[in-house]
């Protein structure tokens, strides 16, 4: 495949991402901030994100597990996941965690692992989503080409 149809196809699955709300323009504006100097600044920042995400989702999945549920503390890991999630434009995980903060105030056992549920499916999406997208990347610029800056316009 020749590099101007791999950008053409990296550019429409992104825009896909964004039309499915899996990102949010703060992916965008993390892809800005990567340059010559860092060019894997983006893919780095997703690392730590996949990193600290798994944790956090342990932590949750072992706080529900008890038999007395410390709804603050599991308020504070989904608060935390909301936050890192946000921060990388991962819209329908941030958007998980605040449905799961409702269940965490008014201490529903049942909606909370509900949402734990979902917000592991959802990043799961995430998770498989951006590394396909990195991938794409990888191959581009193994064949010579540069990665296209996804326009604000869609």
């Amino acid at each position: 495949m020749e590099v101007g149809q791999m950008q053409r196809r990296l550019l429409e699955y992104t825009k896909s991402l964004f039309m499915e709300g899996v990102l949010d323009n703060q992916f965008l504006q993390l892809q800005q901030l990567q340059d010559e100097s860092n060019p894997d600044f983006v893919a780095e920042v997703v690392s730590l994100f996949f990193a600290d995400s798994e944790r956090l989702l342990n932590d949750l999945t072992r706080a529900l597990d008890q038999p007395t549920i410390d709804f603050k503390m599991v308020d504070s890991h989904v608060h935390q996941l909301k936050g890192s999630s946000s921060s990388i434009g991962a819209e329908r995980i941030k958007n998980a965690c605040v449905a799961f903060r409702n269940f965490c105030e008014e201490q529903n056992i049942e909606g909370c692992m509900s949402c734990l549920q979902q917000v592991k499916q959802e990043y799961c999406l995430v998770k498989n989503k951006l590394e396909t997208l990195f991938r794409m990347e990888q191959q581009i610029v193994a064949a010579g080409g540069s990665i296209p800056m996804m326009e604000l316009s869609f």
